[in-house]
């Protein structure tokens, strides 16, 4: 039966470590969920069907072109044939006369046959266009990582300190224990006691401030990424080994080579504009008079052949045209070596905060460990009466610093690590 009970117990525990195991929380999947939940992720669907439906209409050209139209006019003189067979001596002969009442109606029917690479020029500026909108949604998505990263670390910050806190006024009540046992002995007074009871005081509204700061960053936390955290959720603290990332692969830089492949787009369109059309029409009609301008009736007819069209007028603007293609590609580049370069700056600057960081901690411990040597002397002066409690509470508060510092620290360190890897997006 004991057996039985110890059995259970062991699998409660288990049950409950999986639990709390599954219940943690790493900051890529904080990344994974907001950008899921953001509303701009939306956009996405919308520009490929934009993409779609140009892509479609552009490709349309291709097909025959029909045109419909009709007319109905009224004109106040027609051609006539001066000739009088009469008088030439040709009786019961006459010249017919256009009436002055016109009718018609026709369909042009249109085949282009080649259009100099306009269509495939259109398509492909259409598509680069596409990208270029994908990739800059793709620069504000990823903005949110940065953000993400300012409350994940800030939560692990509160945690940190909520438990230093804890230890601290442990710590402050076993001081509170020894001065009252000093004081039944007369080792001590009613003062020292109260220099005690006011840093138990601060340290419970130091925890109610950090507890309140995590219920806030929580709650921003979770308007992020789409759900609701609960009190107890378990953020997993991020490892703060490889720290040297030399590429760097911003989305940015996606951007800006969409916006070369935009401008080429754009050049290819003007020099398809430069080039001749051929293409084959028919024209079907029916009207009041036909083709036949000397029959005054109603009759069909048809039109059909070659035809060849040339726009000189594009060979004018093409120097203009391409003198701005080549400005704006310009101005590319040097929004692009500018990123590059403030990126770089931001990535110095940042492998630097981590080596300070990294060095900050290498002397910590020995910081700590002194300290509490320190404290540990207080207490000894204090019980043998020749310390006030006053200066053991600023020895206690001085080791609760060096360990905050500690904390702070290695807190530090990691989020600079990632934002290092937001800077290079690695």
């Amino acid at each position: 039966m004991k057996k039985m009970k110890r059995n259970i117990i062991v699998l409660i525990t288990a049950l409950c470590v999986c639990s709390s195991g599954f219940a943690q929380l790493t900051v890529e999947e904080c990344y994974a969920k907001a950008r899921a939940n953001y509303p701009l992720i939306n956009q996405y669907g919308l520009i490929e069907r934009a993409r779609d439906f140009n892509l479609s209409n552009a490709g349309k050209a291709h097909l025959p072109q029909v045109q419909l139209s009709a007319k109905a006019s009224y004109q106040s003189e027609v051609t006539e044939i001066p000739l009088d067979f009469s008088q030439l001596g040709i009786p019961g002969v006459s010249v017919p006369r256009m009436s002055k009442d016109q009718y018609g109606a026709t369909v042009d029917v249109s085949q282009t046959v080649w259009d100099g690479g306009a269509v495939r020029a259109k398509q492909e500026s259409i598509r680069t266009k596409s990208d270029v909108e994908q990739k800059e949604l793709d620069v504000s998505l990823y903005a949110i990582n940065e953000r993400i990263n300012q409350l994940f670390f800030g939560i692990l910050l509160c945690e940190a300190l909520i438990e230093q806190n804890r230890l601290f006024q442990d710590e402050l009540h076993r001081n509170h224990e020894q001065i009252s046992s000093y004081i039944r002995n007369g080792v001590a007074n009613q003062a020292d006691l109260d220099a005690v009871k006011v840093e138990q005081l601060k340290a419970k509204q130091a925890l109610t401030q950090i507890i309140h700061n995590r219920k806030a960053f929580l709650e921003m936390l979770s308007a992020f990424i789409g759900e609701k955290l609960d009190e107890n959720i378990v953020l997993q603290k991020p490892e703060t080994g490889l720290s040297q990332f030399s590429e760097i692969r911003r989305p940015e830089l996606e951007l800006f080579d969409n916006q070369f492949k935009t401008l080429d787009a754009a050049k290819n369109e003007i020099n398809a504009s430069l080039m001749p059309k051929f293409g084959l029409f028919l024209t079907g009609g029916y009207g009041k008079p036909g083709l036949n301008m000397l029959e005054n009736k109603f009759s069909a007819y048809y039109i059909g052949g070659v035809r060849l069209s040339w726009n000189i007028g594009s060979f004018y603007t093409k120097k203009n045209s391409l003198n701005l293609i080549e400005s704006n590609r310009n101005a590319v580049k040097i929004q692009r070596e500018t990123f590059i370069f403030n990126t770089m700056l931001s990535k110095t600057g940042k492998e630097s905060e981590i080596a300070k960081y990294r060095e900050l901690l290498q002397s910590d411990d020995e910081i700590i460990a002194l300290r509490n040597s320190v404290k540990r002397s207080a207490e000894a002066k204090l019980a043998g009466g020749t310390l006030n409690a006053s200066d053991l509470m600023r020895e206690v508060i001085a080791e609760q610093l060096a360990k905050q510092d500690k904390i702070v620290h290695e807190l530090e360190l990691s989020q600079a690590i990632y934002n290092l890897k937001f800077i290079t997006n690695n």
